[in-house]
């Protein structure tokens, strides 16, 4: 499958851009990386980094005490939150990183929600010598002052955005305004699989390597498949990337997990699949939180990662054509997904990935103790510590 087809349909499309922009950096982008597949060098290198510097394979955890608690299905996790920086953002930031290096761009722009992309991209920058600058809405700066310091701690320089809703829409917004500004020296190294073509390809192909581990590894521990594939869904680049190489699988069901925030019916969540409808933002159709008159509403969870009124063109596609399902989960379950894995499992999920833990034991329920379900655990939560101790009222 290609972004063409798998990125639009007769409702979503994956491009949609201003003439100046899509004449400037997109072909370079798109050619490159089309060239780049075919180039062994590139490929090594690649391959090199991602075993020998961010440590994939990655390995897939059998959750049994989950598992006997929810009572139901095997719980298998994908351990994202393994690679280096804590979360699969580290994928996505080398493959990027690289591509900028052969185009010969010096200067690495970033927007982060949850700091994860920003770190990963702060990382990747430090060990490849390239500067790095990356916007983040300042609500999310308050929310995840650990990353903050992360990145700065990488001489990344961190820039608060004070604009809108000072969350990740935002700081996108920003990021787009010095990409255009900046075009020759620069690269947009977007963090999810949002905005225009080739941005949700080049995202979805360096975190594909999750899907096509766990294909084999799960082949390799249970003897076949997973009933179910589970992953969080933001801008969703964790969860194309688990999705992907089993898209062809029709025995294996798909689901995506949205934040459902303070609930659908209360209008405070960020689930434009399972609440929105088509429109355009950040130079791609796809499902969006807006209002009648297509102006982009506000959104909430309690995850940063998640709060985004818009999804990856693909992950549209994907529930146009009835190939995965989109499910949500409200900030209270997803803190009790939290706390769940942590006191059976001895694992800390990111606030994102609680949303898929919680959906997939309440999933697991229903289904028999021979099936099994796969859950993308897309990143640790050190993170959310202090959000998660104030929703507690621990005063750290």
């Amino acid at each position: 499958m290609f972004p063409i087809r798998l990125g639009s349909s007769a409702t979503t499309a994956g491009k949609i851009f201003p003439r100046d922009i899509d004449d400037g950096p997109q072909p370079n982008s798109k050619n490159r990386i089309i060239k780049s597949k075919g180039d062994p060098q590139f490929s090594d290198e690649l391959a090199n980094l991602l075993h020998h510097y961010a440590g994939r394979p990655t390995p897939i955890y059998h959750a049994k005490n989950l598992s006997r608690l929810c009572d139901g299905a095997q719980i298998y996790l994908k351990r994202e939150d393994l690679a280096h920086t804590g979360a699969h953002k580290i994928n996505n930031a080398l493959g990027q990183a690289l591509l900028a290096r052969h185009m010969g761009k010096e200067r690495i722009i970033a927007e982060t929600g949850a700091g994860q992309h920003g770190v990963a991209t702060a990382t990747v920058c430090a060990m490849l010598g390239l500067k790095c600058i990356v916007y983040m809405g300042a609500e999310d700066i308050h929310r995840q002052s650990l990353n903050v310091f992360r990145m700065r701690l990488l001489e990344a320089e961190v820039i608060a955005v004070e604009s809108g809703t000072k969350t990740l829409k935002d700081a996108i917004n920003e990021a787009i305004r010095d990409w255009v500004t900046n075009v020759d020296n620069t690269h947009y190294l977007i963090g999810s699989a949002v905005g225009p073509h080739p941005y949700p390809m080049i995202v979805r192909d360096f975190q594909s390597v999750i899907g096509r581990e766990s294909k084999g590894q799960m082949l390799a521990i249970a003897n076949e498949v997973p009933n179910c594939v589970v992953a969080c869904v933001g801008g969703g680049s964790n969860a194309i990337g688990m999705f992907y190489d089993f898209i062809n699988e029709e025995s294996v069901d798909l689901i995506g997990v949205e934040a459902g925030g303070h609930g659908i019916d209360t209008g405070q969540h960020s689930a434009p699949l399972s609440a929105g409808r088509p429109g355009v933002l950040h130079g791609s159709m796809s499902y969006l939180l807006q209002d009648d008159r297509g102006q982009i509403i506000g959104t909430h969870s309690i995850s940063a990662g998640l709060d985004y009124p818009g999804v990856g063109p693909e992950h549209s596609y994907l529930k146009d054509i009835s190939r995965a399902n989109y499910v949500s989960v409200t900030d209270e379950q997803a803190l009790e997904g939290f706390h769940l894995l942590s006191r059976t499992e001895g694992i800390i999920p990111a606030l994102e990935s609680a949303h898929a833990v919680y959906y997939a034991c309440e999933l697991s329920k229903t289904m028999s103790s021979d099936q099994s379900v796969l859950v993308c655990l897309s990143g640790r939560g050190d993170k959310d510590v202090p959000t998660v101790a104030e929703k507690s009222n621990i005063e750290l």
